[in-house]
């Protein structure tokens, strides 16, 4: 096969939220501009509007929405069916190209016959969540290891650290196992104040954001908390959380007893990397993530951040330089402190400087292209 071969490539995905959704339109809609056939499956079960919307409106040979449940269910025989169907019927393919655990199981399970490669990007395994009780991490573990061994011929992990968790905590051969950090493209400018006005911010304060699903694994509880403890002597600061989720609720209750509705502000309706434009810090208290592309919109926007220790944190930030890296434990004062210390003028102007330096790192076309590498790798190799 020349180094330039057209592909024809299916790429399967679960989940529509969250850094899996956005990889997945964005690798889509890149490899159909390089020249290659794309068929898209997804599951219209947590499928989002939006996601639909921008997956449709690609450039892609087909389009196919499967069924498919978060967890594990009698109904995965069905949709490991509908898969193998149109694997049938819009093959022959070269690559199938499945995307976080359930699309991933799903595709690499497989029936005797013609061999088409299977790769595998997990998206933060389920085993990297430090909350994971020991018979959780277990049963998911042996389940990513045999899957991850025996029926993978690559697994793309998105950060260094999710690499080496494949390798130590599940075994898989290093053979298997590549690297490629997701790429983002330049948000298109949009007014400031503008975009503040919206977000309900006051244009003069120092504004902290969060994008993401508030959710367990995102811990927005522990911003809220940091932001509690540092908010009583700083009139001047604010907090804009960009996000929905089944923690919602929750939150919506821990600002209004905090007593800090008229300074934290939520919303759902504004994408991430715009609001970005209105903030002047990021804070990333997640429990857990492989390489979230919240971290490299924040990057790509010039924003000094404050992330939890986990996965690709140390990717994006040099702690102390362009932000912070704190503990990745329940405890808020390590949290508040580096937030207290970036909002000063003396703190904020260095390292606002450092994050701007930094901002051209990581691109969309490099992912993509690093990607359709592996491929070709996978088909030389065979």
């Amino acid at each position: 096969m020349t180094t330039n071969a057209q592909l024809n490539i299916l790429q399967v995905l679960e989940p529509s939220g969250g850094g899996s959704g956005r990889h997945f339109v964005d690798l889509c809609g890149a490899l159909a501009r390089s020249g290659h056939d794309v068929t898209a499956i997804y599951s219209p079960t947590r499928a989002e509007q939006r996601f639909a919307d921008e997956l449709t409106a690609l450039p892609l040979q087909s389009v196919v929405a499967v069924p498919m449940s978060r967890a594990p269910s009698p109904s995965d025989f069905a949709a490991w069916r509908a898969i193998n169907r149109v694997i049938h019927e819009h093959g022959p393919f070269d690559v199938v190209h499945g995307h976080s655990s359930k699309a991933g199981a799903l595709t690499r399970i497989r029936l005797p016959g013609r061999h088409v490669p299977r790769i595998y990007t997990p998206h933060a395994f389920r085993t990297m969540d430090p909350t994971l009780s020991k018979s959780g991490r277990r049963l998911y573990g042996t389940i990513e290891s045999l899957l991850g061994r025996h029926f993978s011929d690559a697994v793309i992990c998105v950060s260094g650290d999710e690499k080496r968790h494949a390798a130590t905590a599940l075994r898989i051969p290093e053979r298997l196992l590549h690297t490629v950090v997701n790429g983002v493209d330049q948000a298109q400018p949009a007014d400031r104040e503008e975009v503040r006005s919206h977000l309900g911010v006051r244009p003069e304060n120092f504004v902290f954001g969060f994008v993401g699903r508030l959710s367990p694994q995102k811990a927005p509880e522990r911003l809220i908390e940091a932001f509690r403890r540092i908010g009583a002597d700083r009139a001047d600061i604010e907090l804009a959380m960009v996000g929905f989720g089944e923690l919602l609720d929750d939150v919506k209750i821990q600002i209004l007893e905090a007593g800090l509705s008229d300074r934290v502000h939520v919303t759902s309706d504004i994408p991430g990397a715009q609001a970005m434009q209105a903030f002047d810090a990021l804070v990333m208290p997640s429990r857990y993530e492989a390489m979230s592309y919240v971290m490299l919109e924040g990057a790509a926007a010039g924003l000094p951040m404050v992330l939890t220790d986990v996965g690709g944190a140390t990717t994006v930030v040099d702690h102390g330089i362009n932000g912070f890296i704190v503990p990745n434990d329940d405890d808020p004062h390590e949290l508040a402190e580096a937030m207290r210390t970036l909002s000063t003028a003396e703190g904020f102007d260095a390292m606002r400087h450092a994050a701007e330096a930094r901002k051209n790192r990581y691109s969309l076309d490099v992912m993509a292209g690093q990607t359709e590498a592996v491929y070709r790798h996978v088909l030389a190799a065979r």
